[in-house]
């Protein structure tokens, strides 16, 4: 259960800022759906608004990283946190941008190999090879 109210389309028309943020939602998924996430922000109307810009400036905007990747990027930090409704939201997204099954599947070993070797490496605390320093 949400430990804050998630806001009704009716209860967001009464509030012009959030309105404007949940159409600018509308407007740039292309659709009608709003979800949770951003039901649950529309309490604080300036930390919806700063959320959602900040997320379009990474998600949405063209970069370097396709849109895939960066959902691909997303659902693995989401699993290392245990964001169960990132991991869903954003495989969802995946998904709508073209994710096959062969992708997810392969995506889900390289997670599950990337945990174990990462657990491994941190158990033995193995000194970094000095050919992998940056800077």
């Amino acid at each position: 259960m949400a430990t804050v109210k998630l806001w009704s389309d009716a209860e967001v028309e009464r509030d012009a800022r959030v309105k404007a943020v949940f159409d600018d939602i509308r407007a740039t998924r292309k659709s009608d759906f709003v979800n949770n996430f951003w039901r649950g922000l529309a309490h604080d109307a300036a930390l919806l608004e700063r959320t959602w810009a900040s997320l379009k400036a990474v998600m949405v905007a063209p970069g370097a990283l396709d849109p895939l990747t960066k959902e691909l990027v997303y659902i693995a930090v989401s699993t290392v946190n245990g964001c169960s409704y990132c991991v869903h939201s954003h495989t969802a997204a995946a998904r709508a941008k073209g994710l096959t099954d062969a992708q997810h599947g392969e995506f889900l070993a390289v997670v599950g190999m990337a945990s174990q070797t990462n657990a491994l490496v941190t158990a033995m605390q193995i000194p970094v090879d000095p050919e992998f320093q940056v800077g």
